[in-house]
């Protein structure tokens, strides 16, 4: 619908809608005759947005606002990763409610300026408004020699995964328990729900590995396998031990919960998911299944040979 009102398509954009970020081909300075026009850089700039908001992607209760700040910028950084982009700054717009104290509104930031250390970037600008609760806009700013789409798969890829499965989507059932938490591994489950990394190296390196499409699972494997699938017009047929390597079902059981299901369905733990030819040198990847000509399915799951379908489930806003 989106695309049918906007377009998919922009002067000057390589990609509009459709994708985890917008790409844009910077033109350079004018060339000595201008009957050649402008001069089209090969570095594209690439672009997102991401929000978070109070009640919806996050609880005061459950985790510290320092680490609101963080995870809300390390998720819009995200999308940079994804890409297989190097990111060049961020602008962030506030909404904060006109009675939060000083403190608690640096805390905000302090999460923040860490995320985009870590990312090795910056904080280049942004607005404060008031409102009812807490809401943080994140815009990114990257380069890339390479975007990686997610319509760039191709039947014969392999699909990878660099990151561990529901390990966030646990540590929220956790954070929301009123049982102490010290075991190790529900400790580390905390730790990926409350401080996620954006995988911006293992992005780099999708791109030099040759990688031919890639998306960052935030809304879970299954909802976000099924997007490259529908945009690549091809079919993903996963693989179900190599699936459950990425995840613990002994943290799974911590949680009662079912130890597929949540690697399959579980979101935010901003792993990166990328086709690319079989054997293709990615280290920090694990190979979970393969890209086939499209069926009647986008998704399949394979155990003992026997594939059956999956259905797209995962975190949806308006679901």
């Amino acid at each position: 619908m989106l695309r049918a009102m906007f377009g998919d398509s922009a002067p000057g954009f390589d990609v509009a809608l459709g994708d985890d970020c917008a790409v844009m081909a910077p033109v350079g300075p004018q060339p000595p005759s201008a009957r050649l026009g402008p001069v089209l850089l090969p570095t594209r700039i690439v672009w997102s947005v991401d929000s978070s908001v109070e009640g919806t992607h996050f609880r005061r209760d459950l985790m510290p606002l320092e680490d609101v700040g963080f995870r809300a910028t390390m998720a819009a950084l995200s999308d940079l990763a994804a890409m297989g982009a190097q990111p060049m700054g961020i602008v962030s717009a506030l909404i904060l409610p006109t009675n939060m104290p000083d403190e608690e509104f640096f805390a905000i930031v302090r999460g923040q300026r860490d995320a985009a250390q870590a990312a090795r970037t910056s904080i280049v600008g942004g607005n404060l408004a008031r409102g009812e609760e807490i809401s943080i806009t994140t815009s990114v700013l990257g380069v890339a020699e390479r975007p990686l789409l997610r319509s760039g798969a191709r039947p014969g890829d392999a699909v990878y995964v660099s990151g561990e499965l529901g390990y966030a989507a646990v540590g929220l059932r956790l954070a929301g328990s009123t049982k102490a938490v010290d075991d190790p591994l529900a400790l580390r489950a905390l730790e990926a729900y409350r401080r996620p990394r954006a995988r911006i190296e293992e992005g780099l390196e999708a791109v030099r590995g040759g990688a031919t499409a890639m998306i960052d699972v935030s809304d879970g494997l299954s909802a976000d396998a099924t997007h490259v699938a529908d945009e690549s017009g091809i079919t993903i047929v996963l693989d179900e031990a190599s699936v459950l390597s990425l995840t613990s079902k002994r943290l799974c059981a911590l949680a009662q919960r079912d130890a597929l299901e949540i690697a399959l369905t579980g979101g935010e733990d901003y792993a990166l998911l990328a086709a690319a030819p079989e054997g293709a040198n990615l280290p920090s990847f694990t190979r979970i299944g393969r890209c086939v000509a499209r069926g009647p399915d986008a998704l399949l799951l394979e155990s003992g040979g026997k594939p059956r379908p999956v259905a797209a489930s995962g975190f949806d806003h308006f679901g």
